[in-house]
């Protein structure tokens, strides 16, 4: 269904309608943003234009977004809160939850919840655990967390649920660069292990 959501978005993309500004993709949806000084009615035009791209026929396959995203991430107890109970819960040690966790490719399924938090999909099923049960108010910048079927990158201090079982140096979110989010929907992701001192270094 994500794959078919970023597919349609590509295809209303291409059609480039004057009254539309802006497309958001979902995990199961497609926000399209009109222009204000549109005087029709927004849901016979989305719905029509929506029509439309079907039976011209959506692109085959989602949009290639260009390289792959490398995240850094250190994954010392001390920035990993939850890992300790991660392992306990999958039943693997800390060095197979790191494996696991930085071997797939992941895609961005959407950006949600926060600007630039991004929803990042292709965990490994056996670190699929279930969110906490008690959320924590504020989560660091930089907090690499999995959570079911997905891993995420808080792009700032923020409250969370999610498991942490590592942190990035990386400014994931920045309102005054040309591109404020790190990542886009659609885009793959790599997480590469580094150790404290290489995240330290990096975080200056």
């Amino acid at each position: 269904m994500n794959a078919y959501v970023q597919r349609l978005a590509a295809a209303v993309q291409a059609m480039k309608p004057d009254s539309v500004i802006d497309l958001v993709p979902a995990l199961g949806g497609l926000a399209l943003h009109f222009d204000p000084a549109f005087e029709g009615n927004v849901l016979e035009a989305s719905a029509a234009l929506v029509d439309a791209c079907i039976k011209a026929g959506v692109p085959r396959e989602p949009a290639d977004t260009g390289a792959t995203i490398e995240v850094p991430v250190c994954y010392a107890r001390e920035l990993a809160p939850d890992l300790a109970e991660v392992c306990r819960l999958t039943k693997l040690s800390q060095e197979e939850v790191i494996e696991r966790h930085a071997a797939p490719t992941y895609r961005v399924l959407m950006i949600g919840f926060a600007p630039g938090h991004a929803y990042l999909g292709g965990l490994d099923r056996r670190l699929a655990v279930p969110r906490r049960a008690s959320p924590r108010a504020e989560v660091p910048a930089g907090s690499v967390a999995i959570a079911n079927d997905q891993a995420v990158v808080y792009p700032y201090a923020i409250s969370g649920g999610w498991n942490v079982i590592g942190r990035s140096p990386l400014v994931v979110f920045d309102a005054f660069r040309t591109r404020p989010s790190l990542f886009l929907a659609g885009e793959r992701v790599r997480f590469r292990p580094i150790t404290r001192a290489q995240f330290e270094a990096a975080a200056k």
